[in-house]
């Protein structure tokens, strides 16, 4: 941790509530209701008297400094206001997603000695035996606390006990791409004052509206509706969406409201582009960002020539803030499919397994130097997880788990998780590469990457691909799609092997389980003789 940073901090006092003193009546949060219905918006004034009542009712309730409390809700105001609420109190907000199961609710509860629940009726169902305290929003149901109600009735000017900058400030569990999910501690100040990196990467100002697409539970959400908007004085806009994504809800909505910064992942631009753009006229939107993912040239090119706007690619993880990204002030050319060059303050290389460094342009495993100065908006460690920080840190490296690659002028090139990339022949091939050149073909919908043994190559690339109506997943298809890689990338990174799927294994924030379909292969492999 840097000697320049506050001794103390906390985002909740020092932003929200500075920017509700000194800017009272700017807009902070524009929430509109499922489907239009409904609207609400809360100035930075608004917003910090709610955040003090739901800090002075949940302290009023038992919550102390330093207790966990996991919050699942939908995109609704009482989201950022219990999260704000807690942040001010010095508790540890666990964000969960809606989509969480009993199971995994469960296994947050125990992992994190969870000391209360912030949730809807949706969400209540799902949680079991729990000695917690229990909040509720929007309903009513015995056992629970009736936060809205709470709320409203709370003291707005509670007093104020300042939380140091090393704080435990919120946890964040991994995606669970391999193994459990693990628990990712950031400090008070690591996410709270270090996502001002990740608002200049989404070119944010106090005139600016910021619509991000993710749900509440990832830390997308922290980079893109949250930390980094309001770091930088800007009004965070979402829409309730809780149905099946729609193209033309997203689209609309991008035109009818006075949205300046776009922030979406590359599998819902990829759906975009393919509705006619020009039907659409996108009067203040300036500036469009994505993460996430890697996102293919094609769409890149398509989104440009339809609205005249770039896409500026950023790369972090829930581990911390933006750490390499297109960055608009730098005034770089974009080069599409790169992530871009490091953020300011990051000091990264790619390495090999033992952590040395290996030459430009060759493929290895992308690491943060943490030694002698850790970089402000990387995470604190994985909580409680001895061997998986004893193998993440490594000499003066983070290791990321992500294979990436630079090039002589500093772009960096994602490959693909370091556990992921497929060695066939002696050729590494990142799933992405494979990946992207499916989806560049009309018939794909979504698709996923792996290596499978085998005998003469030790491995070969196999997919496995969703189609979109109107195809069918038949022999000629496989034969299409395998001249059609070959043609848009590489041969030798072709699939060999073609498995029509009518959906793919996914974590619940929306990421590809590869491991589930290595692991699917492995108990039922595809006979040798099928590899063309």
């Amino acid at each position: 941790m840097s000697d320049a940073l506050p001794a103390c901090y906390n985002f909740a006092h020092d932003v929200i509530e500075r920017q509700g003193h000194e800017r009272p009546d700017e807009l902070a949060l524009w929430w509109v209701g499922e489907g239009g219905a409904g609207e609400r918006k809360l100035s930075f004034g608004k917003l910090s008297a709610e955040l003090r009542r739901a800090a002075a009712y949940m302290a009023a309730q038992g919550i102390r400094r330093g207790d966990r409390v996991l919050v699942i809700l939908n995109r609704v105001p009482e989201w950022w206001i219990a999260v704000l609420g807690l942040i001010r109190l010095g508790a540890v907000p666990i964000p969960g997603t809606p989509l969480l199961t009993p199971k995994d609710i469960a296994y947050r509860i125990e992992a994190a000695a969870v000391r209360a629940i912030v949730t809807d009726a949706a969400g209540a169902a799902k949680v079991g035996a729990f000695a917690g305290l229990r909040f509720l929003v929007g309903a009513a149901l015995p056992g629970w606390l009736d936060f809205n109600a709470g709320v409203r009735g709370a003291d707005a000017e509670p007093p104020y006990e300042p939380s140091r900058s090393s704080d435990p400030g919120i946890i964040y569990f991994t995606s669970g791409t391999t193994g459990e999910a693990k628990m990712v501690l950031h400090t008070q100040v690591s996410y709270g004052l270090g996502h001002r990196a990740t608002g200049e990467w989404l070119d944010l100002g106090t005139r600016d509206v910021i619509w991000a697409l993710a749900d509440t539970g990832w830390a997308k959400t922290a980079w893109s509706n949250f930390f980094g908007p309001w770091l930088m004085g800007a009004a965070v806009f979402t829409l309730d969406l809780r149905g099946k994504f729609d193209p033309h809800v997203i689209l609309q909505t991008l035109a009818d409201y006075p949205i300046t910064v776009f922030c979406c992942p590359a599998t819902a631009l990829r759906l975009l582009v393919r509705k006619d753009l020009r039907a659409y006229r996108f009067s203040h939107l300036r500036h469009c960002v994505s993460a996430g993912e890697a996102l293919n040239p094609p769409v890149f090119k398509m989104w440009r020539e339809a609205t005249g706007l770039d896409i500026y690619e950023g790369y972090g993880q829930t581990e911390s803030v933006v750490m390499v990204g297109n960055f608009r002030s730098a005034g770089r050319e974009i080069r599409p499919g790169s992530m871009g060059h490091a953020a300011p303050g990051f000091d990264l290389a790619i390495v090999d397994e033992d952590g040395h460094e290996l030459p430009l342009g060759e493929a290895g495993q992308l690491a943060v130097r943490v030694q002698p100065r850790r970089p402000l908006g990387l995470f604190q460690e994985y909580w409680r997880n001895p061997e998986e920080n004893a193998a993440r840190f490594v000499g003066p490296w983070y290791l990321t788990g992500d294979t990436a690659k630079r090039d002589a002028e500093g772009y960096f090139w994602f490959v693909g998780r370091a556990d992921d990339v497929i060695n066939s022949a002696s050729y590494r091939i990142g799933p992405g590469e494979v990946e992207s050149a499916l989806l560049e073909h009309p018939a794909v919908l979504e698709c996923a990457a792996v290596g499978v043994p085998e005998e003469m190559r030790g491995e070969v690339v196999k997919a496995f691909v969703v189609v979109r109506e109107g195809h069918a997943p038949d022999e000629y298809l496989k034969h299409e799609l395998q001249t059609h890689c070959k043609r848009v990338t590489a041969p030798y990174k072709y699939p060999r092997l073609i498995e029509f799927v009518s959906a793919l294994p996914k974590t619940v924030s929306g990421k590809i389980r590869r491991t589930e379909l290595r692991a699917r292969e492995r108990a039922h492999p595809t006979p040798l003789h099928a590899h063309t």
